[in-house]
């Protein structure tokens, strides 16, 4: 059976929905399966907007533009219904509670907390409770055939081999939660480091435990875990680069290329873990039809999949702030502060030094003068915000692990060659060149909203950027030799010594090249 013919006339539940992956994830089913009978979102009530409404808003967004063209009515099957996975039963009605339990047959549990340094009650409340939730609602579902858990790569950071089992967590979730039920948040602050071990945030903790809680309460659900590593842009669906958030990687790209960024914590030869957001989806759905289709016939306990990169077409974080970078001077973002410029280091000490000299020192000028001008200071803010983000990262970007993808292996030998095609996942054919340039043309384009008519002024304000750069370390040079040099009888002595130095090396280049 194919994949879109085993989702036909089937009702698949998603959580998430209306986050990165998640509205990837309900973007490919309808299109790519188009006789899905239908998609029920899980959704909540903001910023006074109700469930139909955000759902209407996120339709309406660039990445539907495909599925508004050939499938015009795609919104019809779209069902959203008014969830909160925060509160008990997940604050579902006892109407939506039965007809979830009639008529779901797929189960995409992709809702969590991506804030690595949520508050680790936070984080529990929606990455391990939440679950527990939805898989209480699961046994409820008289026609499930599958529940698809998305995890993270990370879940198990504190190893260096990851392999594609479900390990057990150093503490025990059901007393962590009645623990933590008591506790106030002082008291689980200062808790937080002991209890997470060797892992560096809250989120890659809560989401090991809520791996082990869903093999441990399934009970007899057909359950698999897809575990992406650090999930960027769009590789090539529903168009290459699609992104729309400044989370993760994003975020540190836009400040790369505004000139911002110029130094930061990362090791250049560590492997850089990035999947395209549209490979983690396809291989989320081949997963679904794969544990619906052979259920638990071929395998013994919880299918997990890694979806990564590094074990199979690895790419480095040196190489990726060279690309970064190179595109960036060549499609350069507007209103750039700085030329495109950034220093990789695993030196604590030297980051520092760069960071008050590079960072700290600029903003701190940029806000006098705006000051001066009477404008509202602003780029502190920016710096301190960029910091945070970079301290986040530090952990990923200076360690590598090695990946089992034996049952990604395993899951692309049962598909058919339409199949492989129509849901790609297999990053062998990812040329990271060109998926960086899209990348970082898609944080211009769809997360800063900059047309590419505006490439020539945006060139023009980096031209003048460079001028300006010219010319300080001109005065700089003039500054130095004036206070310093054309003072000591020794300075000038030592600074015509190394003139006079440099410029034999070069007559005996120039001599020996004119031999040849």
């Amino acid at each position: 059976m194919h994949i879109p013919e085993f989702y036909a006339g089937k009702n698949v539940l998603i959580t998430g929905a209306t986050g990165f992956m998640g509205k990837v994830l309900l973007e490919k089913v309808l299109r790519s399966c188009p006789e899905v009978k239908a998609a029920y979102v899980m959704v909540r009530a903001k910023a006074g907007q109700s469930p139909q409404a955000r759902i209407q808003d996120m339709v309406s967004c660039k990445l539907f533009e495909r599925l508004h063209e050939e499938q015009p009515g795609f919104a019809q099957k779209i069902i959203p219904v008014n969830s909160d996975l925060m509160l008990p039963q997940l604050a579902l009605s006892q109407e939506d509670q039965r007809r979830l339990g009639d008529c779901i047959h797929v189960v995409f549990h992709c809702a969590a907390t991506i804030r690595f340094n949520e508050p680790l009650k936070d984080a529990m409340q929606l990455n391990v409770l939440a679950t527990q939730k939805m898989l209480a609602l699961a046994r409820q579902m008289k026609h499930l055939e599958v529940f698809i858990h998305i995890s993270t790569a990370y879940a198990n950071c504190d190893r260096e081999l990851i392999e594609e089992v479900v390990y057990t967590p150093p503490v025990d979730y059901r007393q962590l939660i009645d623990t933590l039920a008591w506790m106030d948040e002082d008291l689980v602050s200062t808790l937080t480091p002991k209890l997470i071990g060797k892992r560096p945030n809250t989120y890659t903790f809560t989401k090991a435990l809520a791996e082990y809680l869903v093999q441990q309460e399934a009970g007899d659900l057909n359950v698999a875990i897809v575990r992406p590593s650090i999930v960027g842009a769009s590789w090539k669906e529903p168009f290459p680069g699609w992104i729309d958030n400044f989370n993760g990687p994003s975020g540190i790209f836009i400040a790369a290329g505004k000139g911002i960024l110029r130094t930061m914590r990362a090791a250049n030869d560590a492997v850089a873990d990035l999947v395209p957001v549209d490979v983690v989806v396809n291989a989320t759905l081949a997963a679904a039809w794969f544990s619906g289709v052979h259920g638990r016939k071929r395998t013994k306990g919880t299918l997990v999949y890694n979806c990564t990169t590094g074990g199979i077409n690895p790419f480095r974080w040196g190489e990726v702030e060279h690309h970064v970078i190179s595109t960036f001077k060549r499609n350069p973002l507007e209103q750039a502060f700085r030329r495109p410029n950034v220093n990789l280091t695993t030196n604590r000490l030297i980051n520092q030094y760069w960071i008050a000299v590079s960072h700290k020192a600029p903003a701190f000028l940029y806000d006098l003068y705006l000051r001066l001008v009477g404008q509202e200071p602003r780029m502190m803010k920016t710096i301190t915000r960029l910091h945070k983000a970079m301290m986040v990262l530090e952990y990923f970007t200076s360690h590598s692990w090695v990946w089992n993808t034996d049952n990604v292996a395993m899951l692309q030998s049962h598909m058919a060659p339409e199949d492989k095609k129509l849901f790609n996942f297999d990053v062998r054919q990812l040329h990271w060149a060109e998926y960086m340039e899209s990348y970082c043309m898609g944080t211009k384009k769809y997360v800063l909203n900059e047309e590419l008519s505006g490439l020539p002024a945006a060139r023009k304000h980096l031209n003048k950027l460079r001028n300006i750069r010219y010319t300080f370390n001109t005065v700089l040079v003039v500054l130095i030799w004036r206070v310093f040099i054309a003072r000591s009888q020794m300075a000038r002595n030592i600074w015509y010594f190394v003139v006079s130095l440099c410029f034999k090396f070069l007559s005996y280049f120039r001599a020996s090249s004119t031999l040849r």
